[in-house]
């Protein structure tokens, strides 16, 4: 992402923790993507905003051993814990490097580019399509899997406590993110960065009973946020230690369900000589 755009949530370690809780609920949603998008054994991939590189070691696992994988981030703490995991693994194909999409270079070009939550990020969601599919061969594909932070809360039974957080969560986004509901316009995106009409799908995660893993996610995420909440002024809720508790206590007590956010995927390939403007889903 560009260096004017912050990235609020940070890079301490309990970020990178609450980031590795987050992939594990949204994995099966990317995988879904990279398998739908083609991604197959022998391709090489790049990985755009890899942080801690759970997209990296799961288009590995599609890859295969003779596929290749190359995750790139701006943070240095992100990229050395997605290294530590990849050696801990055995990973051998995939490598990581601090770097931004619009500065990097590598002289061969890659099958697939793909990046997951960075889009809310940018300044123009288009220029960061744009600048991926810059490093993509003619005929390769460009995938994008994004959260959208905009709407209500949705619990069933209502949870006053679930919507007092996300409330909270999304004021904090919004106050410094320039496309919160990047999500919502991935058509319009992948038109102006002129690879046509992507395809597209949509899942939302959901929770609910004492096991469900999105009470953490919730609170994790109202952690990370916590000091931009207090820099404009939104109550953060009290007793922030025993919160994930109490979520979970009045959902189970109320049998409710918390519905998370949803989930946009879209993809795309790069247009070859003479379908310029076209996708090869058209």
């Amino acid at each position: 992402m560009p260096d004017d755009v912050p990235y609020i949530l940070g890079h301490s370690q309990a970020e990178l923790r609450r980031l590795m809780l987050q992939a594990s609920i949204i994995q099966p949603i990317t995988r879904r993507l990279l398998q739908e998008a083609g991604l197959r054994p022998g391709m090489r991939v790049l990985d755009i905003g890899c942080g801690t590189g759970d997209v990296s070691l799961l288009a590995a696992e599609l890859a295969g051993p003779s596929g290749s994988v190359v995750g790139i981030d701006r943070s240095a703490e992100a990229v050395a814990a997605a290294r530590g995991r990849a050696t801990a693994l055995g990973c051998g194909q995939v490598t990581f490097r601090q770097a931004e999409a619009g500065a990097f270079d590598d002289p061969d070009p890659f099958d697939m580019a793909i990046g997951r939550y960075v889009l809310i990020h940018q300044a123009d969601p288009a220029e960061m399509i744009r600048a991926a599919a810059a490093h993509v061969r003619p005929g390769g594909i460009v995938a994008f899997h994004e959260l959208l932070l905009a709407g209500e809360h949705q619990t069933r039974p209502p949870l006053p406590l679930a919507t007092e957080i996300w409330d909270g969560v999304l004021a904090a986004f919004a106050s410094v993110m320039p496309h919160p509901d990047a999500a919502g316009r991935l058509v319009e995106h992948f038109h102006r960065a002129g690879l046509g009409q992507p395809a597209l799908f949509c899942e939302t995660p959901v929770g609910g009973g004492p096991d469900s893993p999105v009470y953490a996610w919730l609170v994790q995420s109202l952690r990370s946020l916590r000091p931009q909440m207090e820099r404009i002024g939104r109550p953060v809720p009290a007793d922030i230690d025993t919160l994930e508790d109490r979520l979970r206590a009045e959902a189970v007590a109320a049998h409710s369900q918390l519905v998370g956010p949803h989930q946009f995927c879209a993809w795309a390939r790069v247009p070859q000589p003479g379908r310029e403007g076209l996708s090869d889903f058209e």
